[in-house]
């Protein structure tokens, strides 16, 4: 059961995304938003995406005032609120119900992508004596960018995708 909780408290720990949903009880709502938070500044730091941290501050602001809004309503609003996860389950369910049958193509494609990148960027390093230097260094450079890369035609992808669904709907409205 939700029940109110120090305001002061719920502040301070509200300065980290989830933590004062998480004190609050709403735990649900808390671990979607710390997980958002430190999946955002992984995937930024990880891919060498510099301006996807961008989206950090958003997120802040949102979790922040978020919870000291739920802080200050009322006991009887308070009480009717629902912990729920920031995104549903069955979003992700009609998700796989659409790439039902191409996704585990994709997802294994996928799969075979990252592999070898994992292979290459710890095998460069032990390559780098018997290959030649301008070789060895378009290697290591090859390896550097591959997932700004892979990303970059995944969302390319994907937006190719949404404007072929969105014709499609437009001319079935024609």
């Amino acid at each position: 059961m939700l029940r109110k909780q120090n305001k002061t408290l719920t502040v301070f720990f509200s300065l980290l995304p989830g933590a004062g949903h998480m004190f609050m009880g709403f735990m649900k709502r808390g671990l979607s938003l710390m997980s958002l938070f430190f999946l955002t500044i992984f995937l930024s730091s990880w891919l060498g995406i510099g301006p996807l941290l961008y989206v950090l501050p958003v997120l802040w602001f949102y979790a922040f005032f978020d919870s000291i809004n739920i802080a200050w309503t009322d006991d009887s609003e308070f009480s009717k609120l629902e912990d729920r996860y920031l995104f549903k389950s069955e979003s992700f369910a009609r998700l796989n119900e659409r790439f039902s049958g191409r996704c585990n193509l994709y997802f294994g494609i996928l799969l075979v992508f990252f592999g070898a990148y994992l292979i290459l960027s710890k095998m460069i390093s032990r390559l780098y004596p018997l290959l030649r230097p301008e070789i060895a260094d378009l290697l290591s450079n090859l390896v550097s960018v591959f997932p700004q890369f892979f990303l970059g035609v995944i969302i390319i992808w994907i937006g190719i995708r949404l404007i072929a669904g969105k014709k499609k709907e437009l001319e079935k409205h024609d």
